[in-house]
């Protein structure tokens, strides 16, 4: 979880630094934190657009320039061909129910996290998917 912490320190966005990292047979496999896409400008240059609309934190997910730590460390992983099924995730942050979708269908099998909001709909998503997901006190 420490590796995690110190992969959210990359992070762009003015409102929370998360960071993911998959891990194999004892390997790391991929890292990702939230940010813009590559290539376009980041939210430390132009603003915030979820805090300029007063969206509400873990509502909206959609309306962000960013992408989440656990979507760009799943991009990652495929853009350097890496198989992640049966691969951990180790994450800052529990994740919201899109990233939840993701993980699921991308044989993510378990899931430690340090902190994050409550999210329903993705834990009901966890336990049928009969995906392990365990808060770590840190």
């Amino acid at each position: 979880m420490a590796i995690t912490k110190l992969v959210a320190r990359r992070t762009t966005c003015l409102r929370r630094a998360v960071g993911a990292i998959l891990v194999k047979e004892k390997r790391i496999l991929a890292t990702g934190y939230n940010g813009a896409p590559a290539g376009l400008r980041h939210c430390e240059e132009v603003g915030c657009l979820r805090e300029d609309s007063s969206i509400p934190s873990g509502t909206r997910h959609e309306l962000c320039r960013g992408l989440h730590a656990e979507q760009n460390v799943i991009i990652q992983a495929a853009y350097h061909g890496l198989a992640i099924n049966g691969a951990t995730l180790y994450c800052t942050n529990k994740p919201c129910v899109i990233c939840s979708k993701m993980l699921i269908n991308a044989g993510i099998r378990q899931i430690y996290y340090a902190e994050g909001y409550d999210d329903p709909l993705s834990d009901q998503m966890f336990a049928e998917a009969a995906l392990k997901v365990e808060k770590l006190d840190l």
